[in-house]
């Protein structure tokens, strides 16, 4: 008698506190959701003493869709007359499948389009990647290409994001790139090409617009830097920049 009587009370529990049937899901994790980010939309204006003149680059990526299934758009290019192609420009279209906790694994193709002394350069590559988040909250990106002929290449970057306070915050970048085979076409050598590290300083007005102030140094390495000097760039260089970024 006292089971029978127990059970009845937990399933008068169980009732008492059960959802109804039409309530929605606590998570709505199959909602499909438009997000972009302008990272990065830059002026990058001369230095004495530098070659080239006053350039400018963007760093733009979002996706559509929902937790676990995205279509992820990336577009980067710069105007860099000092250190290698006159204009670059690189677009990827990619399927994003979330594989775990703060990671989405990311496969689709990218374009990619060089200009230097009047003379353009385009070649498609597929790419294979994964971005995420890791502990210490660094954003991490790591991608796989292959392009049209076969050569491989391979860029690791990370972005970490520091609050001096609230609004003030400073953004370290880095961005590495590397390949296997020797491209001239697109003054690539093989092993290790360039590393980039940047540091700006912005202040958010609201959380989706901020200003910043900053610098950036590049250098490029071994056959990339020969490739460089010979079309009359320099391999090493440091650069001010003024921007904004956004998201919405």
């Amino acid at each position: 008698m006292l089971n029978g009587k127990g059970t009845a009370m937990q399933e008068g529990t169980l009732s008492k506190f059960s959802t109804p049937g039409d309530w929605p899901a606590p998570v709505d994790d199959q909602a499909r959701r438009l997000f972009t980010l302008v990272d990065v939309l830059e002026y990058r204006p001369k230095t004495s003493g530098s070659h080239g003149s006053n350039d400018y680059r963007w760093d733009i990526q979002g996706w559509y869709g929902g937790d676990y299934n995205r279509l992820w758009f990336k577009s980067e290019g710069q105007r860099d007359t000092a250190f290698k192609a006159d204009y670059d420009v690189d677009f990827q279209l990619l399927y994003g499948r979330f594989i775990q906790k703060y990671y989405d694994f990311q496969i689709g193709p990218r374009v990619e389009t060089q200009t230097f002394r009047g003379s353009n350069r385009t070649r498609g590559l597929a790419v294979i990647g994964i971005e995420g988040l890791v502990p210490y909250n660094y954003e991490v990106e790591s991608s796989l290409f292959i392009d049209q002929n076969g050569a491989v290449s391979a860029r690791f970057s990370f972005n970490k994001d520091m609050l001096l306070t609230q609004r003030l915050i400073l953004q370290t970048r880095f961005e590495t790139n590397a390949a296997v085979q020797r491209v001239e076409e697109f003054t690539t050598g093989s092993g290790l090409n360039n590393l980039e590290l940047g540091f700006r300083l912005r202040y958010e007005i609201r959380r989706e617009f901020a200003p910043y102030v900053g610098f950036s140094l590049d250098r490029s390495f071994g056959e990339t830097s020969t490739l460089v000097r010979e079309e009359g760039g320099t391999s090493s260089q440091i650069r001010f920049v003024a921007g904004i970024r956004m998201w919405f």
